[in-house]
């Protein structure tokens, strides 16, 4: 089901004067002159539509650098006016949108620390209530898609319509190449149920190092996302926070003139009926993948009850290790990715064993209904 949502088309709130859009600045804006300089040599690019800064920094310990606080707006008003550029700034309380919108900042943006609560977002909601100005939506820290809509929602119901969401990726418990894991899927389902609403792409966060950013940067503008919110110092080496994951003006021009952008639709006749083509043959052959994933699930129910009657447990480990192993197998043959492969395994299996618990608990759960039902007889 679509989401309910009032918002403006990007075009019509952010003169875009690139492609992609570009959303650059330093993690902190640590000194007058850093800001500054970092502003100047970025608007010299002419790759970069809005300057971010960070002004308060969450942090997870005390003692370390919290931002530079209120008189950062000063330098930012300086750097916009020096510049040109509109200014962007993370906000997390009702203070926080109250300074920023007296200094002037152009765009304000929710962090993900603050997303992940209904409390804060909502207090900051209220603070914007009859104020025209656009609001980013990080994503939650946490992989909650309803968290991350819920933000949206409240903020615009808060009478704001110029919204436009950034994917940051989320914590995962598992080690990986990233910082946070991009989890694309979730940037995806939220694009379905509001695709009038702009996702922005941040690579910075998403990758925690530099030396990964052109990659998550291209295959964000190949999901067809509407810009990229890239960290940028004019000296990373001695940046006051994530120092690992900004780049310098100079190098971030370079990574925008390698980015291939693409256009979500073509009006060529032969690609759109090529296409049409292809994609009638991928319907085909879904259709005839759920069909005998029903006939599987058909011999699953029937299994389910010959266990039964004959008193097996539901789960034998090595039946699965054979299942893994002769995927695994033909993965490798037919050229699949054998993560995928592992992953669709796990879920037929997984339905398989729900089924099967059901025919197992079935009697059960009738006797307990009736053992329920004599007891209130007798009483």
């Amino acid at each position: 089901m679509k989401l309910n949502l009032n918002i403006q088309p990007l075009n019509t709130w952010l003169n875009v004067n690139n492609e992609p859009l570009i959303i650059s600045g330093p993690c902190s804006a640590e000194t007058e002159e850093q800001l500054l300089t970092t502003a100047h040599l970025l608007a010299a690019t002419g790759k970069v539509s809005v300057l971010r800064a960070g002004i308060w920094k969450p942090r997870t310990r005390p003692g370390e650098f919290e931002g530079i606080g209120s008189i950062g707006l000063e330098w930012l008003k300086r750097a916009k006016a020096e510049t040109g550029l509109p200014t962007a700034v993370e906000v997390a309380n009702a203070k926080h949108v109250e300074e920023a919108l007296a200094a002037g900042v152009d765009i304000l943006w929710i962090g993900a620390r603050s997303t992940v609560n209904p409390f804060t977002v909502q207090e900051i909601a209220d603070a914007l209530r009859g104020v025209d100005v656009p609001v980013l939506i990080k994503n939650p820290v946490n992989p909650d898609l309803q968290l991350w809509i819920g933000a949206i929602e409240r903020i615009n119901g808060a009478g704001i319509t110029k919204i436009g969401a950034i994917h940051r990726g989320f914590s995962s418990f598992e080690k990986s190449s990233f910082r946070n894991e991009p989890m694309w899927e979730l940037a995806i389902q939220l694009k379905t149920l509001c695709p009038e609403l702009p996702i922005i792409n941040d690579p910075s966060h998403i990758c925690g190092n530099r030396e990964l950013i052109p990659y998550i940067s291209q295959k964000a503008l190949d999901l067809d996302m509407q810009g990229l919110m890239i960290e940028s110092h004019v000296d990373p080496s001695v940046a006051w926070t994530d120092a690992k994951q900004q780049v310098t003006p100079a190098d971030l021009a370079e990574l925008v003139d390698r980015l291939t952008v693409r256009e979500p639709e073509s009006t060529n006749e032969a690609f759109v009926d090529k296409l049409a083509d292809l994609r009638s043959s991928i319907d085909k052959i879904d259709d005839i993948l759920l069909q005998k994933l029903a006939e599987r699930m058909s011999i699953v129910e029937k299994i389910g009850e010959f266990k039964r009657d004959n008193q097996v447990t539901i789960l034998q480990v090595n039946r699965w290790d054979a299942i893994i192993k002769k995927g695994h197998a033909f993965a490798k043959a037919l050229k699949l990715d054998l993560n995928f492969t592992e992953k669709f395994l796990e879920l037929m299996h997984g339905e398989s064993i729900r089924k099967q618990t059901e025919i197992m608990n079935a009697g059960k759960a009738e006797q307990g209904i009736a053992a329920e039902q004599h007891s209130e007889i007798k009483a």
